[in-house]
């Protein structure tokens, strides 16, 4: 798929939303989405499989996100369904999220972490990130637990290791 593509979508996603007027829920709702969707491969199986009926792969998704997620939300989601682009929900989400930030002249901050983060820990951490980047940020704090302790930093293309499970690597290759 072509990136061009995919920001056209993105872009459409963003002209609803801010239509709606709850641009900024509906990023985040389909970006929390798309991190669904990567971390379930039985749900990313069946929304790509194509020899399932679309209406029933976006019955599916509604189902799911009923009072999760807003109806325009939803709705888009179904719509990138219909459209044959399921397997691009994770790219067109990706773009979203940056050209929303964008708009607002922030950076996203992808932020890997064992546990989620309180309130005053993001603050903290966005504030030593606009320090470290001479940026804004707005962070998007997804739990992995593969991470083990510490935190995976991603903003734009600038990634900030301090994970436990790359210092174990380290110490591994070290002895």
């Amino acid at each position: 798929m072509s990136e061009e593509k995919i920001k056209s979508y993105a872009q459409a996603i963003l002209s609803v939303a801010s239509s709606e007027g709850d641009g900024t829920r509906v990023e985040d709702e389909i970006y929390r989405f798309a991190q669904v969707l990567q971390s379930s491969e039985e749900l990313k199986a069946t929304i790509n499989d194509n020899s399932i009926p679309s209406a029933r792969r976006q019955q599916i998704v509604e189902d799911l996100l009923e009072g999760q997620a807003s109806q325009a939300s939803v709705a888009l989601i179904s719509m990138l369904i219909a459209a044959g682009m399921a397997s691009e929900i994770k790219a067109i989400a990706d773009q979203v999220v940056g050209l929303g930030a964008e708009s607002r002249d922030k950076a996203v901050a992808e932020v890997y972490s064992v546990v989620d983060l309180s309130e005053d820990q993001q603050a903290r951490l966005a504030a030593a990130l606009k320090t470290a980047t001479g940026k804004d940020v707005e962070m998007k704090v997804i739990i992995d637990e593969s991470v083990m302790g510490g935190l995976l930093v991603q903003i734009e293309d600038e990634v900030i290791d301090g994970t436990v499970r790359t210092r174990l690597k380290q110490l591994r290759e070290a002895f």
